[in-house]
């Protein structure tokens, strides 16, 4: 398969490029994903969307609006081969993008895995595969952010190399705290 085409699941005639979208430098493309890890596709709100809340533990589908899957899926990954106890055919995702504002910066949005599939190394493989294709496009840095509140995400971010700010005072408005993390690539 040409590098920058993605195979849809099982199999088919429809080929699109993987990433059009450029960071500054030239477009994401994924290649050499792990088994079970694909670019993700609008549809994957609909199975994302019922599940996340108890993924997380806490109500946090509204920073995950279906726009960021529909405008910026192929620059997102899904992890496949979720149970029903899982709530969800997906183990987990990825939403990222390359800045069109920040030329050489990615950003990762939002990621989700599902509780049974933490700790097996499927957030860091999704962070590496995001890492592996920005750096490919140009990018030097990738950032992300996060809730004070959110100890485990704090510290896999530092355990991926992440900078951490101290919470940044209204940062998303009037008592809107959040942490700020910045990664070289």
């Amino acid at each position: 398969m040409p590098r920058g085409w993605v195979e849809p699941a099982g199999g088919g005639q429809d080929r699109r490029p993987a990433v059009p979208v450029g960071c500054q430098h030239g477009p994401v493309f994924y290649v050499d994903l792990p088994t079970g890890v694909r670019v993700a596709r609008p549809s994957d709100y609909d199975v994302i969307a019922p599940v996340v809340d108890a993924w997380w533990g806490r109500p946090i589908l509204d920073a995950l609006p279906r726009l960021f899957l529909d405008h910026f899926h192929s620059t997102s990954l899904a992890a496949e081969g979720g149970t029903p106890s899982d709530g969800s055919s997906l183990r987990g995702f990825l939403v990222g993008f390359p800045s069109p504002s920040i030329p050489g910066e990615a950003y990762i949005h939002f990621v989700g895995i599902a509780p049974k599939a933490r700790g097996s190394g499927l957030g860091r493989a999704l962070y590496q595969c995001f890492f592996a294709a920005a750096r490919d496009a140009g990018c030097r840095a990738v950032s992300a952010v996060t809730g004070p509140v959110n100890a485990p995400s704090i510290a896999f971010h530092r355990a991926m190399g992440f900078t951490a700010s101290v919470p940044v005072p209204d940062y998303n408005g009037p008592g809107h705290d959040l942490v700020t993390f910045r990664r070289p690539l």
